[in-house]
């Protein structure tokens, strides 16, 4: 009861005029950094950190500037699923897997339904997440610190298995994929040894910092998919056929109870990896699709315009959002690149996050809380009643479509590392991605490999240094033994398959 009567009074907070408009403002900003290719809530908040001391100056608090921060985070989660179905070039990568589906679905003339069901999504694991944070914030905490690197490893390994045991696409071809993907993510110097690994010409120019995943995204969603587009269309494709109208959009939103079950994982499952240390929201937007994927009656439909592909990684990426901020909070841990510059900015305003937070700086705890309901609202608001505004980009003939995603994805690319080998990078990986499609391999894949591969890499090794060698220590444990076995049974899946077939023939 009393940490209701706390709710109660940090949104009565948070609703105060001048917190209300900083709320609105950071949703707006948010919104269109994460459309923005190249940009994302990282690039937002850091660049506006500055801004916070004017904020704080005004108000005379220390949660006004949180609450703008934490509104530009929360909108650009929302910002990022618009450039990935609007044009296939992801604004952030914890909206590469809202590619996926959502960038088919605007090609079948339907991209208010996915711009719709992203914005519900988001909203719905946005607020499912507020109140799990709200009600077990000091728990989950607790029970993310327990999560070694046996068990983390585990769940990348679940991961990768998902889209190998039980997906429609071409088994070896997937593999293949994520093999290729795992080889990519390992470029650069070696994270124990410190050793050069995979670098062109024994040069440092291209690869010394490994290979970006942004850059390959960019490349992959933006490049590699105008040229698909222009190769399959010759350039006379037109997403929209008809003008938007709220018929349309109520229709839209009609159509959502169809995408509950990737709503319902990925607010769960993002929530649970936004917490762990090193995740995120670009992990836990890609598992869930995977998960999701898993157990649907339909699995051959995702890739195709499902509207379960579009809402999993959206629920999933706006709930990790909140899931991250979690150990920053509680145990000073940010939980994401993000909510490390957030965590930067606590430091800098004379706060100690920790678990004596809540207890000593109740005047600064619950009306951020309270903002991340308040934003949640206005985010979803913002989007839905913006919708009109996005679809005019697919209203414009392909011919002129494709130079726009193409000087957007090198200037993204380009604005975000500042780094011209980077452009050439991403270029690359294009061409390799259209390649990849006309050869008929699955790209989803080698996309969750370069991802997860930085965190499964080390966690691996670490924890075979902790045992010894022994591979038993991912069997042994109580929580990573469970989750092994699961994925080696998923993993084993299509081998049970194959037998079955020859058995019965």
């Amino acid at each position: 009861m009393e940490v209701f009567t706390l709710l109660i009074n940090g949104v009565w907070a948070a609703l105060q005029p001048i917190n209300l408009g900083l709320a609105f403002l950071g949703v707006v900003i948010g919104l269109f950094v994460g459309a923005m290719p190249g940009l994302g809530s990282v690039n937002g908040v850091a660049i506006l950190l500055p801004f916070t001391f004017v904020i704080q100056e005004i108000t005379g608090t220390v949660s006004s500037p949180m609450i703008f921060l934490a509104a530009i985070y929360y909108g650009a989660m929302y910002g990022g699923a618009i450039s990935s179905i609007t044009l296939g070039i992801p604004g952030a990568s914890t909206a590469v897997a809202t590619t996926f589906d959502g960038r088919p679905l605007a090609l079948e003339g339907k991209a208010e339904k996915a711009l719709v069901i992203a914005a519900i999504a988001s909203f719905i694991g946005g607020t499912l997440s507020n109140i799990i944070f709200t009600g077990a914030a000091p728990l989950l905490a607790t029970v993310a610190l327990r999560f070694g690197n046996p068990e983390i490893f585990a769940l990348m390994l679940l991961a990768f298995a998902t889209f190998v045991g039980l997906g429609s696409d071409d088994i070896p071809k997937t593999i293949i994929s994520i093999c290729f993907g795992l080889i990519m993510s390992s470029v650069g110097f070696d994270i124990i040894s410190g050793a050069p690994r995979l670098l062109l010409f024994d040069s440092t120019l291209w690869f010394s910092r490994g290979i970006q995943f942004l850059v390959l995204a960019i490349g992959v969603y933006g490049i590699g998919e105008m040229l698909w587009t222009l190769n399959s269309s010759r350039g006379t494709v037109r997403m929209t056929e008809a003008n938007i109208t709220f018929k349309r959009l109520w229709a839209a939103m009609k159509s959502f109870p169809e995408a509950w079950k990737g709503t319902t994982i990925g607010s769960f499952l993002g929530f649970f990896v936004g917490i762990l240390p090193a995740a995120g929201a670009t992990p836990g937007s890609l598992m869930a699709y995977g998960v999701t994927k898993m157990v649907s009656k339909n699995p051959e439909k995702f890739g195709k315009g499902e509207p379960d592909g579009v809402a999993a990684p959206e629920a999933a990426n706006n709930s990790a959002s909140t899931g991250a901020m979690l150990p920053m909070m509680t145990l000073g841990i940010p939980g994401s690149p993000t909510t490390a510059v957030l965590l930067a900015g606590m430091v800098i305003w004379g706060l100690q996050p920790g678990p004596l937070l809540f207890s000593e700086q109740p005047e600064f705890v619950w009306p951020l809380i309270g903002s991340f309901y308040i934003s949640n609202v206005i985010a979803v608001m913002v989007n839905l009643a913006f919708i009109p505004l996005f679809l005019k980009v697919l209203k414009m003939p392909f011919s002129i479509l494709a130079p726009l995603i193409f000087v957007l994805s090198v200037v993204g690319t380009y604005a975000a590392y500042q780094n011209i080998y980077d452009v050439w990078l991403m270029l690359i990986f294009g061409l390799g991605a259209f390649l990849l499609r006309i050869l008929d391999y699955p790209l989803a894949p080698a996309v969750l490999a370069i991802v997860l591969g930085p965190i499964a890499e080390p966690t691996l090794r670490q924890s075979l240094l902790l045992s010894d060698g022994s591979w038993l220590i991912f069997f042994e444990r109580p929580v990573s033994g469970p989750i092994t076995v699961i994925a080696i049974i998923l993993l084993l899946l299509p081998l049970l398959g194959f037998l079955k077939k020859k058995i019965r023939s």
